[in-house]
């Protein structure tokens, strides 16, 4: 990282420092802007990574999708192009050095007017398929677009009017880049990784219900084997997999939150099997789900 960059990131830390004094994920007056904070390590957390912008300005975040480590250090930034299921762990983070970051959603459906708009060509792609998430080094304007949004926050008359404006600044610098194939290919109507996120959104509201592959691949207009390969390569699972994620991090959610029954969760989000359901739980978060009531009722 150049001199620049450098001051950049440093000025960056110190204002989500400052704006952000306790541990947490704190949304912000700018409604897609979030800003993290943690003073200690944190052991792997389940969710869903949403299309945006993750920049770490101090520390460490490991993003884990299966098999596949994503580093997010500074220097570096990463994107996600898709709603993906994954872990997430911080890393090396203590009180007198927390981890300092930030997340920025962006919309997807902009980014088609924005790359019309500016007749910005498509990057050369080094794979035919490729990830739904990518790792890549900003460039000075990027970090002073972020910049100017985070500064925003000490700002809030200006942010109506501002924060719009910038926030398509960054989305325009972003797809600058060489390594944005998979946002400018998202934006492409009727493109494979579009289709994609058309069979993700439908997972999301029917991931109760049981389907197959042929079907899906149908309702996105996509053969079957090539809807599992584009699916598989942006996500980093196929669908099946993908539904499984959903079921049991909504699971895990009822469990912590709602006094019920085992079984009763399992039925809620589309098991048959509750003895099924309890193996696949205990692989995926390594403890039984019995034990996120007990957790519930005693803590």
């Amino acid at each position: 990282m150049g001199t620049s960059d450098g001051t950049q990131a440093s000025v960056l830390r110190d204002l989500i420092a400052r704006l952000a004094a306790h541990d947490g994920v704190h949304q912000t007056a700018i409604s897609a802007l979030y800003l993290i904070r943690y003073s200690v390590c944190r052991s792997p957390d389940f969710g869903v990574i949403y299309p945006g912008l993750c920049i770490v300005a101090q520390g460490e975040k490991q993003l884990l999708l299966e098999d596949e480590v994503f580093s997010n250090c500074p220097g570096q930034y990463l994107v996600s192009s898709a709603e993906i299921p994954l872990s997430a762990c911080v890393v090396g983070a203590t009180l007198p050095r927390p981890h300092l970051g930030l997340i920025l959603h962006f919309d997807l459906s902009s980014l088609r007017s924005l790359i019309e708009e500016s007749q910005l060509p498509t990057p050369p792609s080094t794979s035919a398929v490729p990830r739904g998430i990518y790792v890549s080094r900003p460039k000075p304007a990027l970090l002073d677009a972020v910049l100017r949004l985070v500064r925003l926050l000490q700002s809030p008359a200006e942010i109506p009017v501002l924060a719009p404006m910038i926030q398509r600044e960054i989305l325009f610098r972003l797809l600058l880049d060489e390594s944005s194939v998979i946002l400018h290919r998202t934006a492409q109507a009727n493109s494979q990784p579009q289709r994609i996120g058309v069979a993700i959104v439908w997972l999301k509201k029917h991931f109760r219900e049981a389907f197959t592959i042929d079907d899906l691949a149908r309702r996105v207009g996509m053969s079957t084997s090539s809807f599992h390969q584009w699916f598989r390569s942006i996500t980093g699972m196929s669908p099946l997999q993908y539904q499984k994620q959903l079921r049991l991090q909504e699971a895990r959610s009822i469990l912590r939150n709602e006094r019920q029954d085992v079984g009763v969760v399992s039925r809620r989000v589309g098991y048959e099997s509750a003895s099924q359901f309890s193996r696949e739980y205990s692989r995926l978060f390594g403890n039984p789900p019995v034990q996120d009531i007990s957790n519930r009722i005693f803590s």
